[in-house]
């Protein structure tokens, strides 16, 4: 089972940040223990067929690969992602239909831990290489508030899926 605490080692802004980054990433992945290879790529919603467990967790990883390595570090946009189209909106989710769970969980994690060091090397308040949508430079501070924020609202939808597919609550 994974181990998960939201409770930092340290008190200062830095550590309360990524503790809470890691806890929701923890999260996710606790919320995949025990599901069959089946079960993470069924969509039990019917008008949400990409709502799948593979595809939420894909969705993750490239959204952290997003924020940091294209708008944070200034990257050219790679993966999957690069292909979105108003047809074909969330390219990741879809492919990942055809990724088994565990190696989708050991690339979400092995990207983590990547960008777990990258966070402790930068100032919190360095600024954005690129702009968001509105055209400002968001500092690193930020962005991971920003995916705080999003890992945990699709914990939620990692939380619903599980259930109606195995009935499993709780994780």
């Amino acid at each position: 089972m994974t181990r998960r605490t939201d409770t930092p080692p340290a008190w200062d802004e830095r550590t309360q940040l990524t503790t809470f980054l890691d806890y929701a990433r923890d999260t996710a992945r606790a919320k995949c223990e025990g599901l069959s290879a089946q079960d993470a790529r069924r969509a039990p919603l019917p008008r949400s067929p990409l709502m799948t467990m593979c595809g939420l967790i894909s969705h993750l990883r490239w959204v952290e690969y997003h924020w940091i390595q294209v708008v944070f570090l200034g990257e050219e946009p790679a993966g999957p992602l690069t292909g979105a189209t108003d047809e074909d909106p969330d390219p990741e989710m879809r492919l990942a239909l055809d990724v088994p769970l565990p190696r989708l969980l050991a690339e979400y994690e092995e990207q983590s831990a990547r960008y777990r060091r990258l966070l402790a090397e930068h100032d919190l308040d360095a600024r954005a290489a690129r702009p968001v949508r509105d055209g400002r430079h968001v500092d690193l501070r930020w962005i991971v508030l920003h995916l705080i924020e999003e890992t945990s609202r699709h914990n939620g939808h990692l939380d619903i899926v599980r259930e109606l597919l195995d009935g499993r609550t709780g994780t």
